[in-house]
């Protein structure tokens, strides 16, 4: 009877009706499970799926097939994709409407294979190429130039691509809006100069790490509709650079100038003037002080929502101005200031109630005063970073506990004076998602109870160097926080299979780091390998009594492994073979050192893998003794070998 009734009832939903109820789903495992109950869901699952990011190159021409609304399709996890894959996938992305397309680390591909597909995804608007490192270059940019609808660009870390390669972009896509160049450190001030010329309608550009020159700013302050310029690192920009964008940029918003060591607050002050409109200022480890020429010039940023002057010295007079001129404050970082003090730390947050995310890491002059103030204003703070701050303690943890309910992200990391009462009352935020307690000597499995019991959200963990932590405090997890995805363990040395065990009933666990757990054996990493299938990133190193039983489960359950470190494991030449011919997504591999492989053995093994990996790491004495002929392939292939 009630399977009549379940049919009556689809028969009255339209597929409109049930597309709007799929959509309505947020979660991947909730969409997964629609698709499951039956054929009619399942087909409705298909028909509206619209982001397709498959594990292995060998289902996408299957999974294309079934899913015709894709238009996101993401390959950053199949590395193994060539020219003819390309070729083969052409005919089935013809008829689809592919705008976003992510080839990231695909760096198998070549200008060919590249021109192709962005030919073949006729409405493509954006390509993401990101971390090609050598593979690209000036030719591959003009493959890339065939996109001519293109409005957003992800060039990080192409390490070949220069000023040529740049133009044919520019000017065969002259309507792009973003375009990230992170790391691509062949361009130079002309390439800046070509893409603002071409590009006048540029909205986002992360030009981070480049070997740039305030040139570059000077050609960058012709853009209109620049919205965000993101420089980190760009250690050859100077005042002048700053000058020429304070003239210029007028829709200019959000201005990332960390790291940038020869601007000084005279720079920023001539950027500020120009830009009373500005919402978020980053001037991270790269001015000395805060004037008070720039606090007069920052009075004017009335619409200032993030504020980021981390390692500047400060004073009264800057939290003066800040608590009197940037009432819409939501984020500041102040980490590793110097002359900062409990009483401004009251101030700051008496005058910025609305503060969401406040970082005071490596601050050790705060202490428990500063803590009941942000638990007394702060009611809205959901991120508070307080690394290595020694001085606070359980002592007012509890005000923290039942004032800031909206807190989801908490960094502890090494403060001494936190122990099990301080988590008993943190475990009050129950919205808390990321918690770091390494280098916490004081708390243990008592206090993890605390935080498992009542945090049920918590998808990432870091208990690094915590001593006191061991078995049952994994079980508490297990049992409490099912939806953790990160989770790190290393040089907790109290923990055994047991422990293991635990762990390995948290399915949805895809990053464990347990380096140096010496009483955990192979029966240990078989339980983990067994119930974290999922798991992407594992390290093992110095897990010296882990046996090949251990790795043999990693190579049958892990299938989704792409990083993986076993330095200084006991692992023989045959179950090096089999793990990394079996881990078929691997792109990351330590293997310094292996004292019990063979350099025979070692060649066999990476010749089971090759194809996929994107980094590793080798002993430098394998160097002679690994075939020309291995070495020359993983180089072609995009591989970069780092000899230790």
């Amino acid at each position: 009877m009630t399977r009549q009734c379940s049919s009556l009832l689809l028969t009255l939903l339209t597929d409109d009706l049930l597309a709007r109820i799929h959509s309505h789903l947020l979660d991947p495992k909730d969409r997964k499970s629609f698709g499951q109950a039956c054929i009619v869901f399942h087909r409705i699952d298909s028909l509206s799926r619209t982001r397709l990011q498959p594990l292995h190159p060998s289902i996408i021409l299957s999974l294309l097939h079934k899913l015709p609304s894709v238009h996101t399709l993401d390959l950053s996890l199949c590395p193994r994709i060539d020219d003819s894959f390309a070729f083969a996938i052409c005919p089935f992305l013809r008829h689809r409407c592919v705008r976003t397309l992510s080839l990231s680390r695909a760096s198998g591909l070549t200008y060919a294979g590249l021109e192709n597909l962005v030919r073949s995804c006729e409405k493509l608007e954006a390509l993401d190429v990101s971390y090609w490192c050598r593979r690209f270059g000036d030719r591959e940019a003009l493959a890339m130039s065939c996109a001519s609808g293109l409005k957003e660009v992800i060039l990080d870390k192409c390490l070949k691509v220069g000023d040529v390669g740049l133009a044919h972009i520019a000017v065969g896509c002259v309507g792009l809006q973003s375009v990230s160049l992170k790391w691509c450190l062949e361009i130079t001030d002309l390439g800046i100069g070509l893409l603002a010329t071409k590009c006048l309608g540029l909205k986002f550009l992360d030009v981070s790490s480049l070997k740039i020159t305030s040139q570059s700013l000077h050609s960058i302050a012709v853009l209109q509709e620049l919205e965000s310029l993101i420089m980190v690192g760009c250690v050859l920009v100077d005042d002048s650079g700053l000058h020429s964008l304070g003239n210029g940029c007028p829709s200019l918003k959000v201005v990332d100038m960390s790291r940038c060591d020869r601007v000084t607050s005279a720079g920023l002050c001539s950027l500020v003037r120009g830009h009373r409109q500005l919402q978020q200022l980053n001037a991270s480890h790269c001015l000395v002080d805060l004037t008070s020429d720039l606090l007069c010039a920052l009075k004017n940023l009335k619409h200032l929502n993030v504020f980021k002057v981390d390692g500047a010295r400060v004073s009264h007079a800057t939290f003066q101005t800040i608590t009197k001129n940037f009432t819409s404050l939501v984020e500041i970082g102040l980490s590793k200031c110097i002359g900062l003090r409990d009483i401004y730390i009251i101030r700051l947050v008496t005058g910025c109630c609305n503060l969401r995310s406040l970082n005071l890491s490596c601050c050790d002059t705060v202490t428990d005063d500063a803590i009941a103030a942000i638990a007394g204003s702060c009611r809205k703070l959901q991120c508070l970073k307080l690394e290595s701050c020694a001085s606070v303690t359980e002592k007012n943890m509890k005000l923290l506990g039942y004032s800031c309910a909206h807190l989801q992200e908490l960094d502890l990391t090494d403060c001494c004076g936190i122990n099990d009462t301080a988590l008993g009352f943190l475990s009050r935020c129950t919205e808390l998602q990321f918690l770091k307690l390494g280098l916490c000597e004081n708390i243990s499995d008592n206090g993890l109870f605390y935080i498992a019991s009542n945090c049920m959200k918590i998808s990432e963990l870091d208990l690094y160097r915590c001593p006191n932590i061991g078995d049952e405090g994994m079980a508490a997890l297990s049992n409490g926080c099912k939806k953790l995805k990160k989770l790190n363990i290393s040089y907790c040395n109290s923990l055994t299979d047991k422990g293991m065990e635990y762990i390995g009933r948290l399915e949805e666990l895809y990053v464990l780091e347990m380096r140096a757990l010496m009483n955990v054996t192979g029966v240990g990493l078989q339980a983990v390998a067994a119930g974290c299938t999922v798991l992407s990133v594992l390290d093992l190193k110095h897990c010296v009594n882990i046996q090949d039983a251990g790795f043999w489960a990693l190579a049958n359950y892990c299938k989704n492994l792409r990083e993986i470190n076993i330095g200084h494991c006991v692992i023989s030449d045959t179950a090096l073979w089999m793990l990394l011919s079996k881990l078929t997504c691997l792109q990351d591999a330590n293997l310094v050192p292996l004292t019990n492989v063979s350099a025979r053995g070692l060649e066999l093994a990476l010749r089971a893998c090759c194809i996929q990996l994107k980094k590793l790491k080798l002993v430098g004495s394998f160097k002679t003794s690994l075939s020309h002929e291995l070495l020359q392939f993983l180089w072609l292939k995009g591989c970069k070998i780092r000899w230790d």
